[in-house]
């Protein structure tokens, strides 16, 4: 979020150049330009043309070279689109997907069926045959978070670890972590416990990453930057402030109100701006460079992550776990994911991106950036569903048409602005696509142009 920015955002484009001419065909056809090639994966999310900022920060939080860093964001890009084809084509047998090694070049898939491991090597990724479906161990992090439900914040952090095909339990003595298993019903064999005496907070201490204030009171960071209808603002963290707060940006200026606030359950929020401030795509760097967002593709497991806050500036790490439940004092949060990056207070709200798309919204965690710690951050595609945002991007495609405002639950025909999920169906010219990765759609990602999103069905 920049206050008064009038500067341009410069746009890329791949072209394709040259055309094919063969003796003997009619005038017409030769004249015919010869179809775009597809996009690749990394080129279709921006992977191959990182900032200067992102890479230095990659290099110095996973001691990477930049030749390794660039590596890695491509390599990410490329695994989620063919870890969503694999989920696809094992359907309830599917376990989960993560990377793995220091430029990502290893792709895990777990399955519970042995015959699915021939298709998963047959796409050079690794096959682990696992005795739980991802599904079932949803099934069992569901009855307990239930029993946590209001409890002590003994065991406050709970996941489905797709690595150890267990259901993580993070409690601060083993005692408590039985008891929650006890009360839940649930089959010791599927729980893994892990002792710490962290107790996750909310950051509270209220560009992406730009400091903004609440009622004069409280310190956050703005997340990411969005549109609905006629309104520009931007998405953050649903503790920083209720509905109807005033909030000023980091000059003190008057900025916007809370249009919507969810805390706890989940951590999210949204503000609009007044006419003073624009809604841009850019996230603050490192040395206040800027990070260009140009979608919102969910990274896997295993995936390099950075973040943005007013406190602590730019950091990296990895993607632990999605779907985790972690309570704070004030309450359950579900649904966020779990980070290696580190945060401090007023970071809380802030932007985590993977390469060039945009993540979340940081919610709370534990540790510091002295010592390191861990973090969890609200995912930006449920929050844009919960509200009817479009998420703001460099390339401006994400920017519904008057008909085609985001969606709760899309189906039926494409539509930019709606938020899709692994293995949701959609019509586009008289196909069927299947999306192989979570996203809000973009109005240049149509699904017969971008193979890395949509496989034909």
């Amino acid at each position: 979020m920049v206050h008064r920015n009038t500067g341009r955002t410069n746009r890329t484009a791949l072209t394709a150049l040259g055309a094919l001419v063969l003796t003997g065909l009619p005038a017409a056809a030769a004249a015919e330009p010869p179809a775009p090639a597809p996009a690749s994966a990394a080129q279709t999310l921006g992977a191959d043309r990182p900032s200067a900022g992102l890479l230095r920060a990659l290099q110095r939080d996973l001691r990477l070279t930049g030749a390794q860093a660039r590596a890695r964001l491509v390599n990410e890009a490329e695994a989620g689109t063919r870890a969503g084809r694999i989920q696809n084509a094992l359907g309830k047998h599917f376990a989960g997907a993560w990377v793995g090694g220091t430029t990502s070049t290893d792709l895990t898939i777990a399955t519970t069926d042995a015959a699915g491991v021939a298709a998963i090597e047959a796409d050079g990724a690794r096959a682990k045959v696992v005795r739980n479906a991802l599904r079932d161990l949803a099934a069992v992090k569901a009855k307990l978070d239930a029993a946590a439900a209001g409890g002590s914040l003994d065991t406050p952090v709970r996941y489905v670890d797709v690595r150890t095909n267990r259901v993580t339990v993070q409690a601060t003595s083993g005692a408590a972590a039985d008891r929650l298993i006890t009360a839940a019903g649930v089959d010791r064999g599927l729980v893994e416990v892990k002792v710490s005496a962290d107790r996750p907070r909310a950051l509270h201490d209220v560009r992406g990453g730009d400091a903004y204030y609440i009622d004069d009171k409280a310190r956050c960071s703005v997340g990411f930057s969005v549109t609905k209808d006629a309104k520009q603002g931007f998405a953050s963290a649903g503790h920083c402030g209720k509905a109807g707060a005033k909030t000023t940006g980091f000059n003190k200026v008057a900025q916007g109100t809370f249009e919507a606030s969810v805390f706890p359950g989940k951590d999210m929020s949204w503000v609009s701006v007044n006419s003073e401030w624009t809604a841009t795509p850019a996230v603050k760097g490192e040395g206040e460079t800027n990070v260009q967002v140009t979608g919102s593709v969910e990274a896997l497991v295993g995936a390099a992550i950075c973040r943005s806050g007013s406190t602590t500036g730019w950091h990296c790490g990895t993607i632990e776990q999605h779907g985790t439940s972690v309570q704070y004092a004030e309450g359950t949060i579900e649904g966020v994911t779990r980070t290696t990056v580190c945060a401090e207070p007023g970071d809380s709200g802030g932007s985590y991106v993977s390469g060039t798309q945009a993540q979340g919204v940081t919610s709370g965690g534990s540790g510091d950036c002295t010592s390191g710690g861990t973090t969890f951050h609200q995912p930006i595609n449920p929050l844009l569903t919960e509200y009817g945002l479009t998420l703001k991007t460099a390339t401006g495609g994400g920017t519904p048409g008057p008909q085609d405002g985001p969606q709760d639950g899309p189906s039926g025909s494409w539509r930019a602005g709606s938020v899709y999920g692994t293995g949701m169906r959609v019509t586009y010219d008289g196909a069927t696509y299947a999306c192989l990765q979570t996203h809000q759609a973009q109005g240049a990602w149509q699904p017969a142009l971008t193979p890395a999103l949509w496989q034909r069905v």
